[in-house]
């Protein structure tokens, strides 16, 4: 075998996506709130981008009054020049002055973004323990009850076997000490934490002075099981009471809570802000994107007018020149971003006007690669465009893919879509008699002869499923 060296030619070819187009494709998929993140950080990255004004005469007075605000143009420029000294110091040895000097900075800076960083929310396993620093203990019941309390889930179940939780301490203690942990961890607040089963939780709810409190005890550790299949009656006859009297006694348990320890567990709460909004005026439905609250950049002035007079010094102008034309790359597929989700979604309302006149029942069913046919665009465009995005519309605020559905054909040859079919489901099961529930038999049935559809009673109890609705055995109401 001989091993030699060579030049070859090779034409191929490759398919690179420009980093403007990669930042416009990323605008797109953007929320509102990520949007306006996205550009103040911007604003505060690139001297290029400024904060305009609405009105063009406030433009007009900012670009004439440059040189009078604070700030002339001299310290504009020997701010850049500082960034661009700090830039070349970034190169230089590790070990220089210059390095130490930036990492003290940096350092600085990431201290204060931690002292300016909000605390976390209290969580479960610390309420708990500051109680039990409250509580007069013995060593080891305190050991066996902070272990206990540090293996409870997000809802507050202990779902170890004790065995095991206590295989995991330092020096375990025995299982007599332990079950004296566990009842002093079931004795804090929130009541129900420590359980180990759903119907433990409930029973460490039931309050000794309530008068009802043992045939609720009995009803929890007895007949739980009876009451989620809907076997009322039999669960009066073994507690000698009227099924009457079994739902007043259900209704006093409605407070109690299944997940005790979930309200010191949650996340951050997220909150949809739309990013459409579509309105009835002057007989006609109206698209508008709320973009109220985006800070409005343009670029400014006086880099413009630096870079002009900056063609003595190539360093300089190179530095301006591309932040200037980031800036232009990002207020483009700002804009971009606009221009096309109000395409779509003017599209998705012309479509969907019945929806937007009658509700769900009347929703329509759309793909996406209409809606890019119906206006010239890729179908991924369609999908960036609309993911994770809100519309306020008269019947509510919905993601803009609900609007996107498949569909069930009709007899008459029409078609309806799934969410249509769901909610002609939830009507048929509303309007049901409540001591003789529909199957999803007859349900199948009376879509058929109501509505015309064809469904297999399968699907029925995929909806049926799908929005949370009991079979007709636990929808029973028995008199």
């Amino acid at each position: 075998m001989r091993l030699e060296l060579g030049l070859n030619l090779r034409l191929s070819q490759q398919l690179r996506l420009a980093p403007q187009i990669i930042q416009s494709i990323e605008i797109l998929q953007l929320q509102a709130m990520d949007l306006k993140e996205l550009i103040e950080n911007e604003l505060q990255e690139n001297e290029a981008l400024e904060v305009v004004e609405p009105s063009r005469d406030d433009l007009a007075e900012v670009a004439q009054n440059g040189k009078e605000e604070d700030g002339s143009f001299e310290d504009d420029a020997e701010r850049i020049l500082d960034r661009l000294d700090a830039l070349a110091d970034a190169e230089r040895p590790a070990g220089s002055y210059a390095s130490r000097a930036s990492a003290e900075e940096a350092s600085d800076r990431k201290l204060e973004a931690m002292q300016n960083t909000p605390a976390g929310e209290t969580g479960l396993a610390d309420h708990l323990m500051r109680q039990l620093e409250e509580m007069e203990l013995t060593h080891d019941v305190r050991r066996a009850a902070e272990a206990i309390v540090y293996n409870l889930d997000d809802g507050g179940y202990l779902r170890f076997p004790m065995q095991e939780v206590l295989d995991g301490m330092d020096v375990p203690v025995g299982l007599d000490l332990a079950d004296r942990a566990l009842k002093v961890v079931q004795s804090l607040d929130p009541k129900g934490v420590g359980a180990r089963d759903l119907s433990e939780c409930l029973l460490l709810q039931v309050r000794d002075d309530d008068p009802d409190a043992e045939f609720k005890r009995t009803l929890l550790r007895d007949h739980l099981d009876d009451v989620t299949r809907n076997k009322l009656p039999k669960v009066a006859r073994a507690l000698g009471i009227s099924v009457q009297d079994l739902y007043d006694l259900l209704h006093g348990l409605a407070h109690m809570s299944t997940r005790p320890g979930a309200a010191y567990s949650s996340g951050p709460v997220r909150y949809i802000r739309p990013d459409v909004v579509v309105d009835w005026e002057d007989g006609d439905y109206i698209v508008r994107l709320i973009n109220d609250h985006l800070p409005r950049v343009g670029i400014s002035p006086r880099i413009r007018k630096m870079l002009r007079e900056s063609r003595g010094d190539p360093k300089v102008r190179d530095y301006l020149k591309k932040k200037i034309d980031s800036a232009k790359w990002l207020i483009e597929a700002i804009a971009q971003r606009k221009n096309t989700l109000e395409r779509v979604a003017k599209e998705i309302v012309r479509r969907q006007r019945d929806y937007l006149d009658f509700g769900v029942s009347h929703l329509h069913p759309l793909k996406m690669q209409e809606v890019a046919d119906a206006l010239g665009i890729h179908v991924s465009t369609v999908s960036r465009a609309i993911s994770d995005k809100y519309a306020q519309t008269p019947q509510g605020i919905v993601p803009l893919k609900f609007f996107f559905t498949g569909g069930t054909e009709s007899e008459d040859g029409g078609v309806e879509s799934r969410q249509s079919v769901k909610e002609r489901v939830r009507q048929i099961i509303d309007a049901e008699e409540k001591h003789q529930p529909l199957s999803d038999d007859e349900v199948a049935e009376r879509l058929n002869k109501q509505h015309g559809l064809s469904i297999a009673r399968r699907t029925v109890t995929k909806y049926r499923k799908a929005l949370g609705i009991p079979s007709s055995r636990q929808r029973r109401v028995w008199s």
